[in-house]
Protein backbone atom coordinates (compact mmCIF):
# COMPACT_ATOMS: atom_id res chain seq x y z
CA UNK A 1 0.00 0.00 0.00
CA UNK A 2 2.79 2.45 0.89
CA UNK A 3 4.22 2.58 -2.63
CA UNK A 4 0.87 3.19 -4.33
CA UNK A 5 -0.39 5.50 -1.61
CA UNK A 6 2.16 8.21 -2.49
CA UNK A 7 1.25 8.08 -6.20
CA UNK A 8 -2.48 8.27 -5.46
CA UNK A 9 -1.91 11.16 -3.05
CA UNK A 10 0.22 12.98 -5.64
CA UNK A 11 -2.46 12.51 -8.32
CA UNK A 12 -5.14 13.71 -5.91
CA UNK A 13 -3.15 16.88 -5.19
CA UNK A 14 -2.42 17.52 -8.87
CA UNK A 15 -6.10 17.32 -9.77
CA UNK A 16 -7.14 19.42 -6.76
CA UNK A 17 -4.71 22.11 -7.96
CA UNK A 18 -6.00 22.02 -11.54
CA UNK A 19 -9.61 21.97 -10.29
CA UNK A 20 -8.99 25.10 -8.24
CA UNK A 21 -7.15 26.71 -11.16
CA UNK A 22 -10.33 26.32 -13.20
CA UNK A 23 -12.53 27.55 -10.35
CA UNK A 24 -10.30 30.60 -9.88
CA UNK A 25 -10.25 31.55 -13.56
CA UNK A 26 -13.79 30.79 -14.78
CA UNK A 27 -15.41 33.62 -12.76
CA UNK A 28 -12.91 36.04 -14.33
CA UNK A 29 -14.15 34.94 -17.75
CA UNK A 30 -17.71 35.42 -16.48
CA UNK A 31 -16.82 38.97 -15.40
CA UNK A 32 -15.36 39.77 -18.82
CA UNK A 33 -18.41 38.26 -20.53
CA UNK A 34 -20.84 40.26 -18.39
CA UNK A 35 -18.90 43.47 -19.02
CA UNK A 36 -18.69 42.70 -22.76
CA UNK A 37 -22.49 42.43 -22.88
CA UNK A 38 -22.69 46.16 -22.15
CA UNK A 39 -20.50 47.09 -25.13
CA UNK A 40 -21.93 48.19 -28.49
CA UNK A 41 -22.16 45.87 -31.49
CA UNK A 42 -20.09 44.35 -33.09
CA UNK A 43 -17.63 44.41 -30.15
CA UNK A 44 -20.25 42.82 -27.88
CA UNK A 45 -20.84 39.86 -30.21
CA UNK A 46 -17.15 39.29 -30.96
CA UNK A 47 -16.10 39.40 -27.30
CA UNK A 48 -19.04 37.31 -26.10
CA UNK A 49 -18.35 34.60 -28.65
CA UNK A 50 -14.63 34.48 -27.80
CA UNK A 51 -15.25 34.46 -24.05
CA UNK A 52 -17.84 31.69 -24.41
CA UNK A 53 -15.29 29.59 -26.31
CA UNK A 54 -12.58 30.23 -23.70
CA UNK A 55 -14.98 29.40 -20.86
CA UNK A 56 -16.21 26.24 -22.61
CA UNK A 57 -12.65 24.97 -23.12
CA UNK A 58 -11.60 25.78 -19.56
CA UNK A 59 -14.73 24.29 -18.01
CA UNK A 60 -15.02 21.13 -20.11
CA UNK A 61 -11.36 20.29 -20.72
CA UNK A 62 -9.75 21.31 -17.40
CA UNK A 63 -12.18 22.07 -14.59
CA UNK A 64 -14.75 19.26 -14.83
CA UNK A 65 -12.23 16.47 -15.51
CA UNK A 66 -10.02 17.76 -12.68
CA UNK A 67 -12.98 17.81 -10.26
CA UNK A 68 -13.93 14.25 -11.15
CA UNK A 69 -10.37 12.96 -10.90
CA UNK A 70 -9.66 14.82 -7.63
CA UNK A 71 -12.77 13.25 -6.08
CA UNK A 72 -11.92 9.81 -7.51
CA UNK A 73 -8.41 9.85 -6.02
CA UNK A 74 -9.76 11.24 -2.72
CA UNK A 75 -12.17 8.32 -2.44
CA UNK A 76 -9.34 5.93 -3.25
CA UNK A 77 -7.24 7.50 -0.48
CA UNK A 78 -10.12 7.10 1.97
CA UNK A 79 -10.45 3.45 0.99
CA UNK A 80 -6.73 2.98 1.68
CA UNK A 81 -6.88 4.99 4.93
CA UNK A 82 -10.34 4.35 6.44
CA UNK A 83 -9.13 5.47 9.88
CA UNK A 84 -9.18 9.05 8.59
CA UNK A 85 -12.98 8.86 8.59
CA UNK A 86 -12.88 8.53 12.37
CA UNK A 87 -11.00 11.82 12.83
CA UNK A 88 -12.94 15.04 13.41
CA UNK A 89 -10.74 17.16 11.12
CA UNK A 90 -11.67 14.86 8.22
CA UNK A 91 -15.38 15.35 8.93
CA UNK A 92 -14.92 19.12 8.73
CA UNK A 93 -12.75 18.77 5.61
CA UNK A 94 -15.42 16.64 3.93
CA UNK A 95 -18.02 19.29 4.81
CA UNK A 96 -15.86 21.88 3.04
CA UNK A 97 -15.43 19.50 0.09
CA UNK A 98 -19.21 19.19 -0.10
CA UNK A 99 -19.40 22.99 -0.04
CA UNK A 100 -16.81 23.07 -2.84
CA UNK A 101 -18.87 20.64 -4.92
CA UNK A 102 -21.96 22.83 -4.40
CA UNK A 103 -19.90 25.89 -5.40
CA UNK A 104 -18.75 24.02 -8.50
CA UNK A 105 -22.32 23.04 -9.43
CA UNK A 106 -23.60 26.62 -8.98
CA UNK A 107 -20.69 27.85 -11.09
CA UNK A 108 -21.73 25.30 -13.71
CA UNK A 109 -25.24 26.75 -13.69
CA UNK A 110 -23.82 30.26 -14.23
CA UNK A 111 -21.57 28.88 -16.99
CA UNK A 112 -24.59 27.38 -18.80
CA UNK A 113 -26.51 30.66 -18.53
CA UNK A 114 -23.64 32.67 -19.97
CA UNK A 115 -23.22 30.13 -22.78
CA UNK A 116 -26.79 31.11 -23.72
CA UNK A 117 -25.93 34.82 -23.27
CA UNK A 118 -28.29 35.03 -20.28
CA UNK A 119 -26.83 37.70 -18.02
CA UNK A 120 -28.35 37.22 -14.55
CA UNK A 121 -25.50 38.52 -12.38
CA UNK A 122 -23.46 41.70 -12.21
CA UNK A 123 -19.71 41.75 -12.63
CA UNK A 124 -19.49 42.90 -9.00
CA UNK A 125 -21.39 39.82 -7.85
CA UNK A 126 -19.03 37.65 -9.89
CA UNK A 127 -16.00 39.32 -8.28
CA UNK A 128 -17.39 38.36 -4.88
CA UNK A 129 -18.36 34.89 -6.15
CA UNK A 130 -14.78 34.44 -7.36
CA UNK A 131 -13.57 34.54 -3.74
CA UNK A 132 -15.72 31.57 -2.66
CA UNK A 133 -13.19 29.03 -3.90
CA UNK A 134 -10.40 30.96 -2.15
CA UNK A 135 -12.13 30.75 1.23
CA UNK A 136 -12.78 27.03 0.79
CA UNK A 137 -9.18 26.42 -0.28
CA UNK A 138 -7.81 28.20 2.81
CA UNK A 139 -10.11 26.22 5.09
CA UNK A 140 -9.20 22.85 3.57
CA UNK A 141 -5.44 23.51 3.50
CA UNK A 142 -5.39 24.58 7.15
CA UNK A 143 -7.48 21.57 8.15
CA UNK A 144 -5.26 19.11 6.29
CA UNK A 145 -2.00 20.61 7.54
CA UNK A 146 -2.98 21.28 11.17
CA UNK A 147 -5.34 18.30 11.70
CA UNK A 148 -5.88 17.75 15.42
CA UNK A 149 -3.79 20.81 16.37
CA UNK A 150 -6.40 22.95 14.65
CA UNK A 151 -8.05 25.41 17.00
CA UNK A 152 -11.70 25.59 15.95
CA UNK A 153 -12.27 29.08 17.31
CA UNK A 154 -9.08 30.40 15.71
CA UNK A 155 -10.01 28.72 12.42
CA UNK A 156 -13.52 30.13 12.30
CA UNK A 157 -12.31 33.62 13.19
CA UNK A 158 -9.51 33.30 10.63
CA UNK A 159 -11.89 32.33 7.82
CA UNK A 160 -14.21 35.22 8.77
CA UNK A 161 -11.29 37.67 8.75
CA UNK A 162 -10.15 36.30 5.38
CA UNK A 163 -13.66 36.82 3.99
CA UNK A 164 -13.73 40.36 5.36
CA UNK A 165 -10.32 41.15 3.84
CA UNK A 166 -11.44 39.78 0.48
CA UNK A 167 -14.58 41.94 0.57
CA UNK A 168 -12.54 45.03 1.47
CA UNK A 169 -10.12 44.23 -1.34
CA UNK A 170 -12.99 43.99 -3.82
CA UNK A 171 -14.38 47.35 -2.66
CA UNK A 172 -10.95 48.98 -2.91
CA UNK A 173 -10.45 47.54 -6.38
CA UNK A 174 -13.84 48.91 -7.47
CA UNK A 175 -12.95 52.39 -6.19
CA UNK A 176 -9.60 52.39 -7.97
CA UNK A 177 -11.20 51.06 -11.15
CA UNK A 178 -14.01 53.65 -11.06
CA UNK A 179 -11.49 56.42 -10.42
CA UNK A 180 -9.34 55.28 -13.38
CA UNK A 181 -12.42 55.11 -15.65
CA UNK A 182 -13.30 58.71 -14.76
CA UNK A 183 -9.82 59.96 -15.63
Amino acid sequence: MGEYYQYIKALHLIFVITWFAGLFYIPRLFIYHIEASAKPAPEKEILSKQLQLMARRLWNIITWPSAILAIFFAIWLLVLMPEWLQQSWMHVKLAFVLLLILYHLKTHQIFKQLQRNEIKYTSRFMRIWNEGATVILFAVIFLVILKSAFSWLFGVVGIAVLGLLLMLGIRLYKRVRDKNNEA
